[in-house]
């Protein structure tokens, strides 16, 4: 990633479902004018979800996320299928593209929906989409070779889909590509449109501390991604913004005219720099900003609750009733090789047993592996972290797994934050 590009998970995530050559792959082509994916009249080109960050206009950055045709056979197509299916988690906006020259191949079998669409084997993948919450969009393709009689049979086929917008384009000449744009700016969910990493923390021009330890995570020439993200946000709010290492902490705060309105921390220091920060400045972290930005705060708050209650068992437990042990996931977003003094890998875990002793089980998963829901219920607590390198839709899926579960899931910062005692004096 270049220092002038958006990250990926800042950018909005369309996803693109159809069956084999049914044009996706060329449909993406079309809207952004280039010849970003392969096109081939193979079937089963795209094999695995194939990423493509790039700017549409007029919304913006978006990373468009070309999947195999979902009516892929045998069982590497079944793999395939699955693949597909897990794309639905990381999805903020859906485009199923339909081909307009066989709408009533049903294809893998699938059975027709209640009102005999020749669309079936759309119906049960829209019907994914609409059960995950996410907007979604029909582009009718290959219109240009369609004749009259077959324009009609795909408009009517089409309406079987309620309240979704279908879009007639030919990914071969352009036509109904403007079309499509605009119904991709209007079905945009609401909440990428208002995303602020520091909501309400603090007012426009406020003055702002950053705590950021220079540590092996971070490694020489480079800052973490939620310190430039956080950065340039106080940048565009027209905040006076200082930064300093936890060990110069003193110092800075010493060459300040007045306190900080707000002090921004790495996680790792909450203790120390709760201990040196003036009563009147306000404190939170990076993780926790991520927290609020990419998940559910108040979820994650009342998850950090469990550490009571593992801790309320111990104390009543007796050698004739002994406590259950406290199984913990963490969860990394990031895939790097855990480093020395990793936070998800050694920091957190030596903190568990620090606390809980042999009481304590710890899994680590990492990346895009995690349990289904069914999975987690073995469970007591999921410490996540910040997944600076997810989409808001990612980790909202995670969120709504553990709460499908049962299982309290938490953040690295509240985590931390809780650890230390000072979650109730933390700015959220």
């Amino acid at each position: 990633m270049g220092l002038n590009n958006t990250p990926k998970a800042n950018r909005l995530h369309i996803g693109i479902f159809g069956r084999r050559n049914a044009g996706k792959s060329s449909l993406i082509n079309a809207l952004t004018g280039q010849n970003l994916a392969i096109v081939s009249d193979t079937p089963g080109t795209t094999a695995d979800p194939v990423y493509k960050s790039m700017e549409l206009h007029p919304i913006g950055p978006v990373v468009f996320i070309d999947t195999a045709g979902f009516d892929d056979e045998g069982e590497l197509g079944e793999l395939r299928i699955a693949k597909t299916a897990s794309i639905i988690s990381k999805t903020d906006l859906a485009i199923v593209v339909i081909d307009g020259t066989a709408p009533s191949n049903s294809g893998n079998g699938q059975a027709s929906n209640e009102k005999g669409s020749t669309f079936d084997c759309e119906q049960v993948w829209i019907d994914r989409l609409r059960e995950a919450n996410i907007p979604t969009i029909i582009a009718i393709n290959k219109w240009d070779i369609l004749n009259e009689e077959e324009r009609l049979k795909a408009i009517n086929a089409a309406t079987d889909f309620d309240d979704i917008v279908a879009i007639p384009v030919s990914a071969e000449t352009g036509s109904g590509i403007d079309a499509l744009r605009k119904a991709i700016q209007d079905a945009l969910p609401d909440e990428y449109m208002q995303e602020k990493i520091l909501g309400d923390l603090l007012e426009d021009g406020s003055l702002v501390l950053l705590v950021m330890p220079q540590d092996i995570q971070a490694p020489k020439g480079r800052l973490i991604l939620p310190q430039v993200q956080t950065i340039r946000e106080l940048l565009d709010r027209k905040c006076q913004v200082m930064s300093t290492t936890a060990d110069g902490l003193a110092d800075a705060l010493a060459a300040l005219s007045r306190a900080p309105d707000l002090i921004i921390t790495d996680s790792q220091c909450f203790a120390d720099v709760y201990a040196q920060k003036p009563e009147a400045s306000a404190l939170t972290s990076f993780s926790i900003l991520m927290a609020a930005s990419k998940g559910d705060i108040n979820v994650f708050v009342e998850g950090a609750s469990a550490i009571d209650k593992a801790l309320a068992g111990i104390e009543t437990a007796g050698a004739a009733n002994p406590a259950e042990p406290f199984n913990v996931l963490i969860a990394e977003a990031c895939t790097h090789v855990p480093l020395n003094e990793d936070i998800g890998t050694v920091k957190i875990p030596r903190l568990l047993h620090e606390t809980f002793g042999d009481n304590v089980t710890i899994t680590s998963v990492r990346g895009n592996d995690f349990p289904a829901a069914d999975e987690l219920t073995q469970y007591d607590l999921i410490i996540h972290c910040g997944a600076c390198m997810f989409n808001r839709r990612h980790v909202m899926s995670r969120v709504e797994a553990a709460k499908k579960a049962g299982v309290p899931i938490t953040n690295y910062g509240i985590f931390l934050a809780k650890m230390a005692g000072i979650l109730d004096k933390v700015s959220l």
